[in-house]
């Protein structure tokens, strides 16, 4: 079985970046709890999928770029930078078209070989101030 960080580089270059519907099957598991970067939890993989459909909407071509991997036992933590372009709804701004750029943190934890639990915390305020702009 891969290690863990390995696992995090697949979920991030292909669930998110390559948007690969098979690697999200793979990684997350059934009974994922997930707190994403944009301050919802999802319970369940059909909520995350929803999640990342959310995402991928206000932000066609959303992008993850990993800073650092940190791992011990069966958690992991990636320090990263998201880009995209804003053409959607989020935070109730409609798409803006405006390029962004921003922090964040997420902590994983795995159980046979899929996340199980995940936590992001990402610069809300700044991506929030980014699309925004006037």
């Amino acid at each position: 079985m891969p290690d863990n960080q390995t696992l995090i580089r697949r979920y991030y270059s292909e669930l998110w970046n390559a948007r690969s519907t098979t690697a999200l099957e793979e990684l997350v598991s059934p009974d994922i709890v997930f707190r994403g970067l944009i301050g919802t939890v999802v319970n369940g993989v059909e909520e995350f999928k929803q999640q990342v459909s959310k995402i991928r909407a206000a932000f066609p071509d959303f992008h993850n770029h990993i800073l650092a991997l940190i791992g011990e036992g069966n958690k992991t933590v990636a320090r990263l930078t998201y880009t995209g372009t804003h053409r959607g709804e989020l935070f109730g701004f409609s798409g803006t078209e405006r390029k962004i750029t921003y922090q964040g943190l997420a902590i994983f934890q795995f159980r046979e070989g899929n996340i199980l639990p995940g936590f992001a915390l990402g610069d809300t305020e700044s991506l929030k101030r980014q699309i925004a702009q006037t």
